[in-house]
């Protein structure tokens, strides 16, 4: 486990001191960590506050079995290659050794146990408030906590009775840990079907689709998937375009189908949940089942609600260009389509987190050449949709 300790800034300085900070960055995910690199290689005074108590917090709290369905040669951050055969695909712990080795090769200085609590403008800067009391200064922030925020139940899994054991996938960690009988698995992502096909080996497993999802092979022609997304340059395709908003529209099954999950493992497919009453479920073709577990791959909302700024739109979505909001000084990284399809992927989030950098220095330099006040010469807008799948 990591320690609380905050290694030095680049100058010499302290990254927790009361000193102003060039740039406070929250969350030591994949995206706080690749922000980072940038931040270190500009000599910036800058630290990234994480909330846990180690760094990597959403990947740990994944289940046992996850594997990424992007192979290791696209899945390293900027400056470290991602350790092993360059065509296997990693696993979660495998995944959280390699951001620990990250965090310790650069030296970043990352301040565990400090969630934040607040962010307010104050001073042309921002002032963080922290759940300990504690306040931390900066010019400039960037909120770097990811798409996975607040789990999605739907509100049928009010009606089932107590003695069905109800999870999300956010708190699904193996198959001991389902009780014996039926399992539902709500949710037709990719979660949902890595989990259903874990979990097939032990229990009777439905899963319920809501609706339908584009298969895609994890290997064609001999090549991995991303080898022809990258050729083809699909990975880059902005949101912005024709193409990625149809893309975005339209999430992908990698290495699965419904076919494939019934005929290979046995798990019997259903529509989608549309009601639940003591321990039978409802589905839209009318048919009902008695279970005795369900694990809800539904999703996750975002939460922002601690920030103190306008940065949402009148729907309550997030308004940003890039990650660059309206608000002179406040970025975003790692959202789901920030940019591109890998916004959000662990090898692809560089993209952004360079292109963020770049923001942030055109941003400070034009600050001292007015003496406080940096023009916003980007200019924001709304990006599609608010809900974050639970994409690996």
């Amino acid at each position: 486990m990591q320690s609380t300790h905050t290694t030095p800034s680049p100058n010499g300085a302290s990254a927790d001191s009361g000193a102003r900070l060039d740039v406070a960055v929250i969350g030591a995910g994949q995206a706080g960590l690749a922000i980072g690199h940038f931040l270190r290689r500009a000599g910036r005074r800058f630290v990234i506050l994480e909330a846990g108590e180690s760094l990597a917090t959403a990947w740990r709290e994944r289940w046992d079995s996850l594997v990424l369905f992007t192979p290791r040669r696209y899945d390293a951050l900027p400056g470290l290659p991602f350790p092993g055969d360059p065509d296997g695909y990693p696993g979660r712990d495998e995944v959280v050794a390699y951001l620990e080795q990250y965090a310790r090769t650069l030296a970043l200085p990352i301040r565990f146990r400090s969630p934040v609590g607040s962010l307010e403008a104050e001073d042309g800067g921002f002032v963080l408030g922290l759940a300990d009391g504690g306040r931390v200064a900066a010019d400039q922030v960037v909120v770097a906590t990811g798409p996975f925020h607040a789990p999605i139940m739907p509100a049928l899994a009010d009606g089932l009775a107590p003695e069905v054991v109800q999870t999300h996938s956010a708190g699904y960690r193996t198959p001991s840990g389902v009780p014996a009988g039926t399992v539902l698995v709500v949710g037709g992502g990719n979660t949902g079907f890595q989990i259903a096909k874990e979990l097939s080996a032990t229990h009777s497993v439905h899963l319920a689709i809501g609706s339908r999802q584009t298969p895609l092979p994890q290997r064609l022609l001999g090549r991995d998937l991303f080898w022809w997304l990258t050729r083809l340059g699909l990975l880059g395709t902005s949101v912005d375009s024709r193409v990625g908003r149809r893309a975005r529209e339209r999430d992908t099954l990698i290495g699965s189908s419904p076919r494939e999950l019934k005929r290979r493992f046995g798990v019997d497919i259903r529509p989608r949940a549309v009601a639940a009453s003591g321990r039978t479920v409802r589905f839209a073709d009318g048919s009902e089942l008695d279970i005795d577990a369900v694990i809800w791959a539904t999703g996750y909302r975002p939460d922002h609600s601690w920030i103190d700024l306008d940065i949402t739109d009148e729907t309550g979505t997030l308004v940003h260009r890039r990650g660059v909001t309206d608000i002179t000084g406040l970025y975003f990284l790692g959202l789901s389509w920030q940019h591109t399809r890998g916004s959000a992927l662990l090898g692809f989030v560089k993209d952004d987190a360079e292109f963020i950098a770049e923001r942030l220095e055109a941003a400070a330099a034009s600050t001292t050449r007015s003496a406080g006040r940096a023009p916003h010469s980007e200019s924001a807008v709304p990006p599609q949709a608010g809900v974050a799948t639970e994409g690996i």
